[in-house]
């Protein structure tokens, strides 16, 4: 039997504020579950989270 692989745990940091940014950045942010300048959230890697992370990565830094 093959082990199951473990997920991916990726550390998301908002960095940049998305004040002047276009709104749907601002809600993918919110999404995202970052509500302040510095906060750190962790979120499983998958397809539609890379996605999300993509629209804002000026705005993040990411750790894996």
């Amino acid at each position: 039997m093959a082990k199951k692989a473990e997920k991916k745990i990726l550390r998301v940091t908002l960095v940049k504020s998305p004040i002047g940014f276009p709104e749907p950045q601002k809600r993918t942010v919110r999404a995202l579950g970052l509500h302040r300048l510095h906060q750190t959230v962790e979120h499983s890697d998958n397809p539609a989270l890379r996605g999300m992370l993509n629209t804002v990565i000026h705005l993040l830094q990411i750790e894996e």
